[in-house]
């Protein structure tokens, strides 16, 4: 992985690109590239590459060009099939000078312009300015893995891996979008396209940009598929096990490809467990693992650890969690997402990333992406539950398939019937095209209640839902319910905030390159056009795939119910008699702006006198204190150039490629 930025000019004065700016922004991304750094400055365009080598070592710099030096490439990630792309492109003459994937990427161009995007297998972030044009292209990965952000103003297209990079130059608007407030305060993340920052979008997963004189065009090569029941394939169970898992075998294979170690993460769940399996039993890899530990009993898994590395043999690294450190390490995670979070959950994964790169680790293999695809989420049983309920909505019988869905919550007999009540929201309109998540979402937007004054009126007369309604794909309304709760949840949970905040941001701010096999594009497909059964199967998750791991995966592993990741709020961000962070200060939320500071002051009287804080009130804590770190952090302060921003510039100006 690498972090790329660049500035290019359509309509403003040529040969006004600054390399000082450019130097600040690679100084920004150093984090994801500290193996070295290029640049490339003509009079329309500047580009630069912070790199983390993992392909061709000595040869890979970038930028890089093809033969005639009039198209240039900065590239942020892995094009697994790279090999078979470049014989292909070596047999219709193409010239190659480095051994890298990046290259590939860049001649596939030069033949099929954004048609080359898929052919790619892979998780990428691609910038190429075509000198005889005048012309950006701007590219990201189907599923969005890897981020790219740009702003459009003053006749420039700025782009960049990260926001903090963009505001390297002085030009880009510092404001916080109430609406992407509001967003996240419903979804946990922003819409896709929306970051936290007006005037900032994200490139959308699946999309290209070009960028020219005659402005910018939005084009997409791909989106998750929406098959309809009656065109789902009907194939004899083993035949789809055995797809299924030729397909997986094979995008652990390619994503083995790399010149330094690769590794895996285990949780002790199934999910990463079948991916070291995999690797471990298959490929020639002597496999190093990593997982996490928690102080705090209700979030620990190192049992299920266990058990899976002793199977594997595997060397295993594990750090504990504990609630101070988690606390202590809340800012620094908050700064890399650069968003708002609701959960405490990315900051033992930045502290497990570290302990990657600190054992000489650059690449992990993970098992994100297993739960959306095979249906493992409690919330698809849920929604498969409440949609037979809703057939009779005044049967006694029927909600007790949520009582024995969630037995944990169903303990206490007084809250049985608010449970039951709040389950029962909506069940009279099974056609609502939310009715799998609108409950979860509604309860979530019950923190909006701490906005401000200022946020409140900036809202008014806005809904998030309806916003996301417009951005429904054609045939979602046709889709089952599973299909389309598995799409809300890949597009507003998965992408924006699992893969981002959970995933690129925190192993990236310790230089580490997750790969994620689940995430393979043609395993997407397939998984997309199986029948519901395949993945949950009356009150049982991942059917398919437990098929797939019973003869690699120990029954301990295979058979326990899906205990989804999480790690302790109150107890971390407010421990007993430390201070109130100062960014919670009355001061601090009134200079913000953001909230009511009657309101938030109760809510911190009201965490550290009672023995137990509800859920709402814990992602109420943990989006107010974050939302406040971003707001100090990108919009208060103006931070001077530091002393590798200024290295850079140097070396920069030494090293630079120029154009014509």
């Amino acid at each position: 992985m690498c972090g790329i930025a660049g500035i290019i000019v359509h309509n403003g004065a040529p040969g006004t690109i600054s390399v000082e700016i450019l130097a600040r922004m690679a100084g920004a991304l150093r984090h994801r590239g500290p193996d070295g750094t290029g640049i490339y400055v003509d009079d329309r365009a500047g580009l630069v590459h912070t790199r983390l080598s993992i392909i061709d070592l000595a040869g890979g710099a970038q930028p890089i060009h093809n033969e005639d030096g009039t198209l240039w490439i900065v590239y942020n990630g892995e094009v697994f099939n790279y090999p078979e792309l470049r014989e292909s492109l070596l047999s219709r003459g193409h010239r190659f000078y480095t051994s890298t994937d990046t290259e590939v990427i860049l001649h596939l161009y030069e033949d099929k312009g954004p048609d080359c995007l898929v052919e790619l297998n892979g998780q990428f972030a691609i910038a190429i300015w075509d000198a005889k044009r005048n012309t950006l292209f701007l590219a990201r990965d189907r599923i969005g893995i890897r981020p790219l952000h740009y702003h459009v103003g003053g006749g420039c297209i700025r782009f960049a891996s990260e926001i903090k990079a963009l505001f390297q130059d002085p030009f880009v608007p510092r404001r916080i979008d109430p609406r992407a407030l509001d967003q996240i305060f419903t979804f946990w993340s922003t819409l896709p396209g929306r970051t936290f920052f007006q005037g900032i979008e994200e490139l959308l997963p699946g999309h290209f940009l070009l960028a020219s004189e005659g402005g910018v065009r939005i084009g997409k090569y791909w989106e998750l598929p929406i098959v309809p029941p009656e065109e789902r394939l009907n194939l004899a169970d083993e035949e789809i096990r055995e797809r299924c898992t030729e397909l997986l075998f094979d995008a652990v294979r390619i994503r083995l490809r790399a010149d330094v170690p690769v590794g895996c993460y285990v949780s002790g769940g199934l999910d990463s467990s079948l991916i070291a399996a995999m690797v471990q039993g298959r490929f020639d890899n002597r496999l190093k693992t990593f997982g996490i530990g928690f102080q705090e009993a209700t979030f620990d898994e190192e049992r299920y650890q266990e058990r899976m590395v002793n199977h594997l043999g595997t060397e295993h690294t594990r750090i504990r969690a504990g609630n101070a450190e988690i606390g202590r390490g809340f800012d620094e995670v908050v700064r890399c997402c650069e968003t708002p979070v609701l959960r405490t959950a990315p900051v033992p994964m930045y502290f497990l990333s570290g302990i990657v790169r600190e054992s000489g680790f650059k690449v992990v293999l993970t098992g994100e992406g297993a739960d959306e695809f095979f249906g493992g989420y409690d919330i698809f049983r849920e929604t498969l539950v409440r949609w037979f309920w809703s057939r009779d909505p005044t049967s006694r019988l029927r909600p007790l398939l949520i009582e024995k869905l969630y037995p944990y919550l169903f303990g206490d007999p007084r809250l049985r019937e608010t449970l039951r009540a709040f389950f029962a929201n909506g069940i009279d309109d099974p056609g609502d095209r939310f009715f799998s998540h609108r409950i979860r979402w509604e309860n979530t937007a019950r923190i909006k209640t701490f906005f401000g004054g200022a946020i409140r009126t900036a809202v008014r007369g806005y809904d998030a839902l309806e916003e996301l309604a417009a951005m429904l794909p054609v045939g979602f309304h046709s889709a089952d319910p599973l299909a389309r709760a598995q799409y809300l949840e890949i597009v507003t949970f998965l992408s924006k905030y699992l893969l981002s905040s959970q995933g690129d941001r925190v192993a990236m701010g310790h230089s580490v390159e997750i790969r994620l096999p689940y995430l393979d594009y043609r395993l997407m497909e397939f998984l997309s056009r199986l029948p519901t059964r395949h993945k949950v199967f009356g009150l049982t998750e991942k059917t398919l795939l437990k098929k797939i791991g019973q003869d690699l995966v120990p029954d301990e592993i295979l058979s326990r119910s899906k205990h989804p990741y999480r790690a302790p709020i109150r107890e971390s961000l407010l421990p007993e008699g430390d201070p109130t962070p100062a960014v919670l200060s009355a001061e601090a939320i009134r200079d913000a702006g953001l909230f009511d500071g009657v309101k938030v002051e109760g809510l911190l009287r009201k965490m550290r006198s009672v023995p137990r804080a509800s859920e709402v009130d814990g992602m109420a804590l943990s989006g107010i204190l974050s939302a406040q770190i971003v707001h100090q952090a990108f919009v208060a302060a103006r931070p001077p150039a530091d002393a590798l921003s200024a290295e850079l510039f140097v070396d920069l100006r030494a090293g630079m490629s120029r154009g014509a």
